[in-house]
């Protein structure tokens, strides 16, 4: 008992943190001038978009245990732009990764997560600056198709062959670091690589929560540095904390209650159908502007 409540306090004080700026922003409704300047997005349909985006991502967090990236990232960019996404998915996701953080310490291989993550975090600045050096809407495409690409891997259920070797481990973790720097969605490459391992699921599992946490946490300096934290974007993504947490536990319990036979195909076409709809909607306002 005492180790849930450890684990749990991070979450339970982002969630509250969530709920506070709920409430201030709940008590200004009548003023939506100043709800779409504190949250940096119209009080329109485009707020409704982000709002399902963030259930469905929570959903697939809770039922598969990954991609929640692949849907909240993309929709983000199109909508906010890609600057935003990045900075306001990185605040959204921050409560889960301390949550499983206790369990990634005590059980992941160190000889496989620490040179991945060495590299993840040697290689994330970089991909940030491409980010910031972009032309903004052609970065919103680039994003989309990255994504798609992660969402192929997936699919595909990729295996690196023959023996895993310190070479391949950095070269994952340097492929995972630049794609988040990027887009946001680093997740997959060292995914995959840490899938390709022999061994128990649970050992499995723990590699991929640290290796999950690595890619989260490299992100936040170079966020930092370009400026990309800022009020709007913190603010917005405590108040999706509280939309994505109860999505992640309700898409958790589905899974529980029999979802195991159907979750891998739903989890891939939603995302793959995500990632198609985000391409296109990039693509025409790139076109149109």
């Amino acid at each position: 008992m005492k180790q849930t409540g450890t684990t749990g306090a991070p979450l339970q004080a982002a969630a509250s943190a969530g709920a506070l700026f709920l409430i201030a922003v709940v008590s200004n409704l009548g003023r939506p001038d100043y709800v779409s300047e504190l949250l940096g997005v119209p009080i329109d349909a485009r707020l409704a978009i982000v709002l399902i985006a963030v259930t469905i991502a929570g959903l697939l967090r809770g039922f598969v245990g990954f991609g929640a990236a692949l849907i909240s990232v993309p929709v983000f960019s199109l909508v906010l732009g890609p600057h935003a996404a990045i900075a306001i998915n990185n605040v959204m996701g921050m409560p889960a990764v301390f949550q499983l953080l206790p369990e990634a310490v005590r059980r992941a291989e160190r000889p496989i997560v620490l040179p991945i993550s060495v590299a993840i975090f040697a290689a994330t600045p970089v991909g940030t600056w491409a980010l910031v050096a972009t032309d903004p809407a052609l970065m919103t495409i680039a994003i989309s198709v990255l994504v798609l690409f992660m969402v192929a891997i997936l699919a595909s259920g990729w295996r690196l062959q023959g023996r895993i070797g310190m070479s391949k481990l950095i070269t994952a973790g340097i492929t995972g670091g630049l794609v988040q720097g990027v887009a946001g969605v680093g997740g997959p490459p060292v995914v995959a690589v840490a899938l390709s391992r022999p061994g128990e699921p649970s050992q499995q599992r723990a590699n991929v929560l640290a290796l999950m946490t690595a890619i989260s946490l490299s992100s936040i300096l170079p966020l930092l540095y370009y400026g990309l934290f800022t009020r709007q974007t913190v603010v917005f993504g405590l108040l999706l904390i509280p939309v994505y947490s109860a999505a992640t536990a309700f898409g958790a319990r589905c899974f529980a209650l029999g979802g195991q036979r159907h979750y891998r195909r739903a989890a891939v076409a939603t995302l793959a159908a995500v990632g198609i709809a985000t391409l296109i909607g990039a693509l025409r306002n790139y076109l149109k502007g």
